[in-house]
């Protein structure tokens, strides 16, 4: 069992220990700039005793009194998308956009939001298929031959030189020190795809919507799971969170504010650093 941040075994949570806070002591990194200058709101979270080994990776780039999280949002360019952009500029958090094949071909809106999400230094593409499984999930995924070739053809259309990797409608993982299969019929053609080269990430914590397709909840429940995945190991390398939400959730004024209450909640804590997925650990590694 690794040693918990933040003296742990004195019923801290993670949050709870740092949540007052100056505002001279807000977040400095190259995603991140000062922001407005008032003092961070308490936030302590319950307590909880279950705990768990996850991979510990050292990271030269952040002390070790910090915690990174990855910003990512599915199926642009999509409604919503330019809206993300404003909340990335207003805090200046950099993210990591999975973006569908066809979604830049769906309208002349999604046209100019994927130009716009190609050309913005803050944000970074990755491949969440072209189909997006035509949303028929459970027949995509067995054929393992077809699922690399959507794939394929959504790297050749979208110009994407990295290999970084969403299964549509899974959680799944496939890096050197991850192997998680959510549904495990999905098992052979995700391994189909890291053979063919790909990078395949998944989530730690996951933003849902609303019956209307707006974000469920707010910020302040994020928070408190966010405490709790760090405090009880749960995320899938030790201090690296990836966070998972959609565009088309940040359509309505509500979504939109308790996004970018969320984000700012995080950066006043002085706590995290906000980082692109492909500075996640062993992720540009040779694949085995």
């Amino acid at each position: 069992m690794k040693n918990f941040f933040a003296e742990k075994s004195k019923n801290k949570t993670f949050l709870g220990m740092f949540a007052l806070v100056s505002a001279a002591s807000l977040l400095f990194h190259s995603c991140n700039q000062k922001n407005d200058q008032k003092e961070a709101e308490k936030m302590i979270s319950e307590y909880h005793p279950v705990a768990k080994t996850v991979p510990k990776i050292d990271d030269e780039d952040v002390s070790s009194d910090k915690r990174v999280i990855y910003l990512t949002f599915d199926d642009g360019p999509n409604r919503g998308t330019e809206n993300l952009l404003k909340i990335l500029h207003k805090r200046n958090v950099c993210a990591t956009a999975f973006l569908v094949g066809k979604h830049t071909f769906g309208s002349t809106k999604q046209k100019e939001d994927f130009e716009l999400l190609k050309n913005d230094h803050l944000v970074e593409l990755a491949n969440h298929s072209f189909s997006h499984a035509h949303n028929k999930y459970t027949d995509f995924y067995k054929n393992s031959a077809a699922v690399v070739r959507d794939f394929n053809i959504a790297r050749d259309t979208l110009k994407l030189t990295d290999k970084i990797a969403r299964t549509p409608g899974r959680n799944i993982w496939r890096l050197n020190n991850i192997n998680v299969t959510d549904i495990k019929s999905s098992a052979e053609a995700a391994n189909s795809l890291k053979k063919a080269g790909y990078k395949i990430v998944g989530w730690d914590l996951e933003w849902r919507p609303t019956n209307k397709m707006g974000l469920k909840g707010n910020h302040e429940a994020m928070l408190k799971k966010v405490d709790s995945i760090f405090f009880n190991d749960l995320e899938k390398t030790s201090r690296h969170l990836v966070f998972l939400t959609h565009d088309q959730y940040l359509t309505d004024e509500d979504s939109i504010r308790e996004l970018d209450l969320f984000i700012e909640k995080l950066q006043k804590t002085n706590r995290f650093v906000f980082k692109k997925l492909s500075d996640y650990p062993q992720i540009n590694g040779v694949l085995n």
